[in-house]
């Protein structure tokens, strides 16, 4: 972190002017159903595209043998880069795999078709190592700077208070963390992925972003203590398709946690941003289907307005919308409110006459 200035922090970290600008739901793409990771030097080293590099055969090597076999591999695999730490018992060359929770011990260049045939093709144990059961979580938390700078200044700082929050609570033996390369949205760092065990004994990663380190100590106990989510900053979920969330807005296998606010990191001690975030729906910056608010042709919402209720002095109300509503556009639903408001006028006209007459 020594060579970030404080004018990288202004203009690419927590106080950026575009953090919870988006929407952060069903943003994981593509969905995966496994999430492999290569640990591999130390995160500050990464090239761009450290998957792609000749200066780093072996990440480019597992990549490119996973997309020569991807017609094979019937469960749909994503390969990450987290960095090698020999203090968290992560050395270079190891392989992590989720959700199966497995870590296989030195992978060379030679093994790497053997490795991916046997493994992830065939789901069969590694012929040439013994594969060792993880037995804590793990929090990934996306550093790549010389991909994206937002990525650098974000990462290392959450990091450090991960590290730190998991040191204050005594949690060294049910999470480690990582820094980890590009995983998609930069703009949305601090980006992070959880793996831990929800309430029913399943392996979950649950994708995160604009988290700042305000956030962290909460995103821990969530996770790791009461079996839920921040869904004011979930993007999604590994196994879990974008589109798959269910109607009733619940999270399959695990319990979601109502935010009611959230909060911009507070600087120099009084600034303090606040936006209502409703539980029918998800959304980061308060945007939901339980708002009012002009559907873009991408999906987004703009000119977002609270609803106000006679009943609830200053609170917001949540009503959500049927399914069908989110495939009408504004036009289609003037013209039907207008209809009907024509055919109850008609209605009333004819019962004066019958009383009339």
């Amino acid at each position: 972190m020594a060579d970030i200035t404080p004018e990288d922090v202004a203009k690419y970290g927590f106080y950026r002017p575009e953090m919870y600008s988006s929407s952060l739901a069903s943003t994981v793409d593509p969905p995966m159903d496994r999430h492999v990771f290569l640990c591999h030097k130390n995160y500050s080293s990464w090239p761009p595209r450290v998957e792609d590099s000749d200066s780093d055969p072996l990440p480019k090597l597992l990549s490119s043998a996973l997309k020569a076999r991807k017609i094979d591999i019937k469960v749909k695999t994503r390969l990450t880069i987290c960095e090698a730490d020999a203090k968290v018992d992560l050395l270079d060359g190891d392989v992590l795999i989720f959700p199966e929770l497995i870590k296989y011990r030195g992978l060379k260049d030679s093994d790497v078709d053997a490795f991916v045939d046997d493994v992830l093709v065939n789901g069969k144990p590694w012929a040439s190592g013994v594969g060792e059961a993880l037995t804590t979580g793990f929090a990934f938390v996306c550093a790549h700077a010389s991909r994206d700078k937002r990525c650098g200044v974000c990462g290392p700082a959450l990091i450090e208070k991960f590290n730190e929050e998991i040191q204050s609570k005594g949690m060294q033996k049910q999470v480690l963390v990582s820094a980890c390369s590009h995983i998609g949205g930069h703009k949305y760092a601090g980006n992070v992925i959880i793996f831990s065990t929800n309430l029913e004994g399943k392996v979950v990663g649950d994708w995160y972003g604009y988290v700042t380190p305000n956030d962290v100590a909460e995103l821990l106990e969530a996770s790791f203590e009461r079996g839920e989510i921040l869904d004011h900053l979930w993007r999604g979920r590994m196994g879990l398709l974008n589109d798959a969330v269910e109607g009733n807005g619940e999270i399959p296998g695990k319990t979601k946690r109502h935010k009611k606010t959230q909060e911009r990191p507070v600087e120099n001690g009084n600034q303090e941003i606040k936006e209502n975030v409703c539980s029918c729906c998800q959304g980061a910056n308060g945007v939901s289907c339980c708002r009012d608010g002009t559907l873009t042709t991408n999906g987004d919402v703009e000119d977002v307005k609270p609803k106000e209720t006679s009943e609830a002095q200053g609170k917001k109300a949540c009503v959500p919308s049927p399914a069908w509503m989110g495939k009408w556009d504004q036009s289609d639903l003037l013209i039907a409110a207008a209809v009907v408001g024509a055919v109850a006028t008609v209605a009333m006209a004819y019962s004066f006459y019958r009383r009339s007459g």
